[in-house]
């Protein structure tokens, strides 16, 4: 068989080509891919967590991948119906999430795998969601600095998107491109393998399964169609002109200040100079020149249009017919909005988006009329909005105070700070792009007092001796910054530092968020898998049945009150949550009264 790295690079090929697939099932049965997959998900916090069954990522072996792949070849291999509970929204609401077994996420990872390489090179560059190297900020940046000049946004959601993904026209698209109806039968137990909600089964009729671990590729490939009717659609259409014309209104402004010049009225060319200064160059309102702006993150769409607004309320409607037509799924009317882009702000991945309202003034080198002059074509900026803050800091305010948070008081110091300081950074960071990223001052001020307010009550001392116990200097790109850090020393080891604050609230154009997702880079020698490969039990030596034991976290070793067993004292050791063993140290190991539980 050959190395998945091979088989993973000879698919792009084809993809970038625009090849198709003939026998992409076969693949199925290439153990390299199967050990792949596990390397990559294995530590993920869901391998422990089990489906419709109690089956979870400990117990792992060869022989579960031969099992799985005996299967196949046989076409025997049956999806569960995955377990199903609901998550709360921001709106109250709530969206289901599907848990499936783990050799459905085994399964599904290779599918991932063969399906990202194929479609990842056709893919459009103005899609940003579930994709390697891609992110939110990345579909920010390119707003921010692409689209300016912009008249209109138009905030495109999608109704209930990856539960309304049309079964009949996901498969049909596969097919374009993938010739093989045993993958694509593969595929088709997957989206109706149906679901468990309180031990009841439910029937998939549509959309790709929540929690499925090939769930956001499906989805890119189904909603690819829809970047492509916008790019050869529509952007075409609504694009043309390759300026605005000269601003008649402008132009007299410029004419009047000649001739007060000509009669030496220099009074009168400095109120001149005032009003043309208020005025755009070009004419807002030419009809020789549009432009339209596309970009996608997952089910959310956001379009730039310069021009006049009965041509944008044009473009919502075609957009909304294709999607109801083509891809059998509905706008949100709630969230489908037309805003203007200099006097209202849209929002757009927790970010509000809006022009600047005066125009810019750019200089010219030749003649004394055209200096100072005033282009129409606004700069985007991007905005904290204020419900971000209100929200985020009414998590740590009692009575409208910041309060001590109490469940946290028995923690040590490291935690408590490293926990408050993990919370801030990721909001910080996510925002660093807006212009106004220093809104989160009142957020900081929040999330340090109740931070200091824990920590005094641990130590039934005053915040103000806290921060002065804790304060620290740290040097940053952008000079010393204070902070306040805890540490704990380990002998032999630099000392564990955790860090609450020195983020300068500064926006940052080249900040970088990309997606946490299972499209990193391949590790094909992944630690875990060469243990696995050599096959001898790290307890006992013996090479049969080997296995790998896996716990949620290392925490889990030391129960209080009970001696740690020496498989235990081997994995504390080596600070590592997995174990190779063979099956008869594994069943010892889940026998053992100090055993954790891993179920």
């Amino acid at each position: 068989m050959q190395n998945a790295e091979t088989v993973l690079g000879v698919l792009r090929e084809r993809g970038g080509r625009g090849l198709p697939l003939e026998e992409l099932y076969r693949q199925m049965f290439n153990p390299q891919l199967y050990l792949l997959a596990y390397g990559r998900i294995y530590a993920n916090k869901g391998a422990m967590t089990p489906g419709a069954t109690q089956e979870t990522v400990d117990g792992m072996s060869m022989g579960k991948i031969g099992r799985v792949i005996d299967a196949m070849r046989h076409e025997r291999y049956r999806f569960h119906p995955v377990r199903r509970v609901h998550i709360p929204k921001k709106n109250g609401k709530t969206r289901p999430l599907g848990m499936p077994t783990w050799s459905d996420k085994l399964v599904g990872e290779v599918v991932r795998l063969l399906l990202e390489a194929y479609y990842e090179p056709t893919f459009s560059d103005r899609s940003h969601g579930f994709r390697p190297g891609r992110g939110c900020h990345t579909a920010l940046r390119e707003v921010a600095n692409t689209w300016t000049g912009t008249t209109w946004f138009i905030e495109g959601d999608i109704a209930d998107c990856f539960g309304s993904l049309d079964h009949q026209v996901m498969l049909s698209t596969l097919a374009e491109k993938i010739h093989d109806n045993r993958f694509l039968r593969l595929v088709r137990n997957m989206l109706t393998a149906g679901y468990l909600e309180d031990w009841i089964w439910g029937a998939t009729l549509s959309g790709v399964p929540q929690g499925g671990i090939a769930s956001p590729v499906l989805s890119n490939i189904y909603l690819h169609k829809l970047d492509t009717f916008v790019e050869a659609v529509l952007i075409p259409e609504y694009t043309r002109g390759r300026l605005r014309a000269r601003n008649p209104e402008y132009r007299a402004v410029e004419h009047a200040i000649a001739r007060a010049r000509r009669k030496g009225d220099h009074a009168e060319v400095r109120s001149l100079y005032r009003r043309l200064h208020s005025l755009p160059s070009q004419d807002p309102r030419d009809p020789d020149y549009r432009r339209l702006k596309y970009c996608r993150y997952a089910d959310d769409t956001l379009l730039g249009f310069a021009g006049p607004k009965a041509e944008a309320e044009e473009i919502k409607r075609r957009l909304a017919a294709f999607l109801r037509d083509d891809l059998k799924l509905e706008l949100s009317p709630d969230k489908t909005l037309i805003t203007h882009a200099r006097t209202q702000r849209a929002r757009f991945l927790g970010y509000e988006i809006a022009v600047a309202s005066s125009a810019r003034r750019t200089r010219r080198p030749s003649g004394t009329d055209r200096r100072n002059r005033r282009s129409v074509n606004g700069t985007v900026v991007l905005h904290v909005p204020a419900t971000v803050v209100k929200t985020k800091a009414a998590l740590y305010l009692s009575r409208g105070k910041p309060a001590c948070r109490n469940p946290m008081i028995k923690e040590a110091d490291y935690n408590i700070v490293g926990r408050y300081g993990a919370e801030y950074r990721g909001i910080v960071q996510y925002y660093l792009l807006a212009g106004d990223v220093m809104r989160l001052h009142r957020l900081r001020w929040v999330m340090e007092t109740s931070m200091l307010k824990t920590l005094g009550r641990k130590h039934r001392s005053s915040v103000s001796k806290m921060a002065a116990k804790f304060k620290a200097k740290i040097s940053t790109p952008h000079g010393l910054r204070t902070c306040f850090e805890a540490s704990v020393t380990r002998e032999g080891k630099k000392p564990m530092v955790a860090r609450f604050g020195g983020i300068p609230l500064k926006r940052q154009k080249t900040a970088v968020l990309t997606d946490r997702s299972n499209t990193g880079p391949i590790y094909p020698n992944k630690e875990l898998i060469r243990r696995l490969h050599a096959g001898r039990c790290e307890l006992c030596k013996r090479t049969d049945n080997i296995q790998v034991h896996h716990v949620r976290q290392l925490a889990d070793l030391d129960r209080p009150g009970q001696p740690q067993p020496e498989w235990a004292q081997v994995m504390a050791k080596r600070r590592r949550k997995s174990l190779v063993v063979c099956g008869d140290c594994h069943d010892r190991i889940h026998a053992h009264p100090a055993a954790p539980l891993t179920q």
